[in-house]
């Protein structure tokens, strides 16, 4: 049998390279997707010396004619894409000074344009390759900061965290999740939205990879989940490691 099939966006390193490395292991041929050749090269390197079957795709999230290209790639290469895994995302006010408006459109419209749109645009792209597919997954990497409940409530660790671009971006992805379930309730594809937790990556900088209690091995662990779902599996769900989160 063929290998499943997967795109991991922004796959090159952190959480992405985790999640490919586990899916790899899994027998899933990996399709690393990220901007940074050189850094894409290593790690396919890296990938295959662990013997994964991987391979990397020029692939910028902010470029609509990156996306297509990538994907028209996949299609010549692979003919059909079993799981697509929207991982590449930003968290620029982690590094903004604190002067910064927390208000400012330009900080709301760079992290929308990453962390949103940059997943619809990839999604649309390759859609019709997952519709090929007879388990085709849609895994959207989201955090419990997207999550209106969590963040009203003062129990919730993440609850003191103020970011409201990222905070917004991840619910509006959240909502993605739900009308792309709706959209394709009557296809083999499923969409859920997954929290890896506070992870050990430098999407927050230096620092966060300092404080993060979550290795990126381990939190990768719920994203492979929902990309490996079962038949009976669910649809249209936002989850972490500890089970359902509320929207």
């Amino acid at each position: 049998m063929n290998p499943r099939v997967a795109l991991v966006t922004g796959g090159n390193r952190g959480l992405g390279l985790a999640t490919a490395r586990s899916l790899g292991r899994k027998g899933v041929s990996v399709v690393i997707g990220a901007r940074d050749a050189e850094r894409s090269h290593q790690a396919v390197l890296g990938l295959r010396s662990a013997g994964v079957w991987a391979s990397a795709v020029p692939l910028d999230v902010d470029d609509e004619e990156s996306i297509r290209a990538a994907g028209e790639r996949i299609r010549r290469e692979h003919g059909r894409l079993d799981i697509m895994v929207n991982n590449a995302g930003i968290l620029p006010e982690a590094t903004a000074t604190h002067a910064t408006d927390p208000l400012d459109p330009e900080l709301f419209a760079r992290t929308f344009r990453t962390n949103v749109l940059g997943a619809v645009g990839v999604t649309q792209a390759v859609l019709p390759l997952l519709t090929r597919s007879e388990r085709g997954r849609i895994v959207n990497v989201s955090s419990r900061m997207g999550s209106l409940s969590d963040q009203l409530d003062p129990a919730s660790p993440y609850h003191s965290l103020v970011v409201p671009a990222y905070q917004a971006s991840k619910a509006a992805l959240n909502g993605l999740t739900v009308a792309l379930a709706k959209k394709l309730a009557d296809t083999p594809i499923k969409v859920n939205s997954v929290c890896p937790g506070w992870v050990q990556t430098d999407l927050g900088g230096p620092e966060n990879r300092a404080a993060a209690p979550t290795p990126a091995d381990e939190a990768a662990d719920v994203v492979v989940r929902a990309a490996l779902l079962d038949d009976d599996g669910p649809s249209g769900s936002f989850f972490d490691a500890a089970g359902p989160v509320p929207w």
